[in-house]
């Protein structure tokens, strides 16, 4: 179990106290409860400690099992399928922040406690199961020398990998299993010397002609000025002929899983709201993406709710703020998003949304730490959220915390779980 150092139970005791936490069901869907908001002088932390898997494993919804695709890895954080069924597996860790004030301090410290105790590797792993049984019979470096990489897609025969500071082309061929070489950049990201959400989602228009990538904030809610948050809590929409980006959606603090909806062909997204408001504001959701949209951040929160602590306000911005489509209630760090478009599971999942919540670190009790699926019809969320991976959390204790999701080629959902190093692989019982 991890011990928590002396540092950071002074950080405790200075926390003010706040209001009780509210069941969180009251929070999912698209109308959720918003509580009063309720300002802290530093924020409650609620960190859990970590247990390994020994030979356990997450529980599953009733017609699914569960098991370890693979072990022992360095921080895996996304996932990606090739089209001949190799799955990727990226390993990262951010990079260290500058500490510029003491609140910094502690929040690197709730960083170090969060992740793998594991190095991570800054690589992507490559996995072979030819037969689909589940039991890789390779597992090779396929690219390594990365530096925080997150988002990977392939079009054509050309590999895209979103460093946290610009995204990178590599040459793939078919059944590759190593990739040498820097890469060529296509376009810079926002990163350092202050990269506090360094996580860079990519994917790839339908057409493959663009590219999108998820750039998150550099703050909470804007503390270390406008400068730092240049181009940055938005979704990049960038020429792949030619590397030129635009914004094609801002307000959104920290945007991951970004992915087509296999309906309407919509871009979709989940997002991380804002920290130190209380215990249940404010929701993360799960959205689709509007050219051009505002999603709040840092003005306002789930459309026109104003947020104090920002000076000077926007009200032209505040004004056409656009609400989220679904909420999956607060501080459940949701990182991964796949949707079901495959026949690999029951049918009751076909067509809806996978999505994986990294748990909150700033709340009692303990939120997400889960794999939700959230039904869909015509295109859209319709109806409650359903657990469906859980038992990442144990009391206070966490034994993993998903991350990215994908499906692999037999249409199984892949976890990566950077907690516990393991791939986690559900498939119909």
């Amino acid at each position: 179990m991890t011990k928590i150092s002396t540092c950071a139970l002074l950080a405790l005791s200075l926390a003010a106290c706040g209001p009780d936490a509210v069941d969180p069901r009251k929070q999912i869907g698209p109308h959720p409860y918003l509580p009063k908001i309720h300002q802290y002088l530093l924020p409650p932390m609620h960190i859990a400690g970590h247990t390994p898997w020994n030979n356990g494993t997450p529980s599953v919804a009733a017609g699914l099992k569960i098991a370890a695709l693979a072990k022992d890895f360095g921080n895996p954080r996304s996932l990606y399928v090739l089209p001949n069924g190799d799955i990727l597996v990226v390993e990262s860790g951010g990079p260290k922040e500058p500490v510029s004030r003491p609140k910094q301090l502690v929040m690197n410290w709730v960083e170090s406690k969060v992740h793998s105790a594991n190095k991570a590797g800054n690589r992507i792993v490559l996995l072979r199961d030819s037969n689909g049984d589940g039991v890789p019979e390779l597992r090779t470096v396929f690219i390594d020398h990365l530096f925080h990489p997150f988002g990977v897609v392939l079009v054509g025969h050309d590999l895209y990998v979103a460093n946290t500071d610009a995204v990178l082309r590599f040459s793939y061929r078919d059944g590759d299993t190593h990739i040498a070489g820097p890469g060529v950049k296509l376009t810079d990201l926002p990163g350092g010397p202050i990269d506090h959400h360094w996580t860079k989602s990519l994917t790839a228009s339908p057409d493959g002609s663009k590219l999108y990538a998820g750039v998150g904030s550099n703050s909470n809610v804007m503390e270390n000025g406008p400068q730092a948050e240049l181009e940055r809590a938005a979704i990049w929409e960038i020429d792949r002929a030619s590397g030129a980006h635009r914004l094609y959606a801002t307000g959104t603090r920290n945007p991951n899983g970004l992915q087509f909806e296999p309906v309407t062909h919509k871009l979709w997204a989940v997002i991380n709201e804002r920290d130190e408001l209380g215990p249940d504001l404010v929701p993360d959701y799960v959205t689709s993406i509007k050219d051009g949209g505002f999603y709040g951040w840092p003005y306002s929160y789930w459309g026109q709710h104003l947020d104090p602590r920002v000076h000077p306000q926007r009200p032209d911005l505040v004004a056409k703020a656009i609400e989220p489509d679904y909420s999956l209630s607060s501080h459940v760090a949701p990182l991964g998003l796949v949707f079901d478009t495959a026949n690999g599971l029951p049918a009751h999942y076909r067509g809806g949304a996978f999505v994986g919540e990294h748990g909150s670190w700033n709340r009692e009790p303990f939120n997400g730490y889960k794999v939700v699926f959230i039904p869909f019809a015509g295109g859209k969320p319709n109806g409650m959220a359903e657990d469906v991976v859980t038992g990442f959390l144990q009391g206070d204790n966490a034994r993993g915390r998903p991350v990215g999701l994908a499906l692999d080629k037999q249409g199984a959902l892949l976890i990566a779980d950077d907690l516990g190093g393991v791939v986690w692989r559900v498939t119909a019982k």
